[in-house]
């Protein structure tokens, strides 16, 4: 692979990611994967002396509603380009007093409450059932941890974060269920991301950045513009996160989150066809 078209780290977020501030070398790539176009083109650069790979997860001007994004084409073109570690930032709402909207949280755990996703890279001839105990790296989720630690910026590591479908934000009825099942964060992107970034054997992590409290609270309920403006802010502190952490994410050693598809492929390799080994080849050309 050329070394301008190979990444080790990738970054799902919204528009503009890629204008951080000391990006050099930057190019778009526009991918194609066995699974349909990513949210958009791919942009590669280097920041912090690490090679990353920067995708707007919904598209540039935010066009895709988090039901509409074709998650699995998004962590394929990640793995393509030779991604081992991905930072999702995303905007969530709390449902616990104490993480206050421009926090940051760093969820250990996951509740998936979407109904309509594709879930999976398999399937069609193949089965694989992988571990996701821990849906977040512990790994890279402390590194961001501890990285938010050092720039001073007010963040909390571990938690549940509940995903839902959206577009539409909770009824109160959700909200007041959601906290007293202890969820910490609610949000609708980390849900298929944290399975398929497994499949794919990528380490994957969530910089949830709150900006509300969701309508647990009696307050007039959640709205997109307020939403929007504490996101702003938000922002600026994750461009500041992602590039305080690279040079940590560098001197990271594999861990399980890349070797995890070694024990979880239950059909026979003499039982996968041709056409299905190709199109996964990616994925599972080392064990089949």
């Amino acid at each position: 692979m050329k070394k301008k078209s190979f990444a080790e780290i990738g970054i799902i977020g919204g528009s503009g990611l890629y204008e951080i501030g000391g990006v050099g070398d930057v190019r778009e790539v526009r991918l194609k994967t066995p699974f349909g176009s990513p949210s958009d083109a791919v942009v590669l650069g280097t920041l912090s002396g690490a090679r990353c790979a920067f995708l707007p997860r919904h598209g540039k001007g935010h066009r895709l509603l988090p039901t509409e994004i074709n998650y699995r084409a998004n962590l394929y073109a990640l793995k393509s380009l030779g991604v081992r570690q991905v930072l999702s930032l995303s905007a969530v709402g709390s449902l616990k007093e104490e993480l206050a909207p421009r926090h940051f949280v760093f969820p250990d755990q996951l509740i998936d409450e979407t109904k309509t996703r594709a879930y999976t890279f398999f399937g069609g001839g193949v089965v694989a059932h992988v571990s996701l105990a821990d849906p977040f790296c512990p790994g890279l989720s402390l590194a961001l941890f501890d990285a938010s630690q050092k720039l001073s910026l007010k963040s909390h590591l571990g938690g549940a974060y509940i995903c839902m479908e959206g577009p539409a934000f909770s009824s109160r009825a959700e909200s007041q269920a959601h906290k007293k099942m202890g969820c910490s964060i609610i949000g609708m992107t980390a849900s298929p991301e944290a399975k398929l970034a497994r499949e794919a054997e990528m380490c994957y992590a969530a910089a949830a950045m709150v900006t509300d409290y969701d309508v647990w609270k009696d307050d007039d309920g959640v709205n997109a513009a307020e939403v929007m403006a504490t996101l702003k802010v938000n922002s600026r502190n994750a461009k500041r996160l992602v590039a305080g952490v690279l040079p940590a994410l560098l001197q990271r050693p594999a861990c399980a989150c890349q070797s995890a598809l070694k024990a979880a492929i239950i059909t026979s390799p003499q039982a996968i066809a041709p056409g299905i080994k190709k199109k996964l080849g990616l994925l599972i050309g080392k064990y089949v």
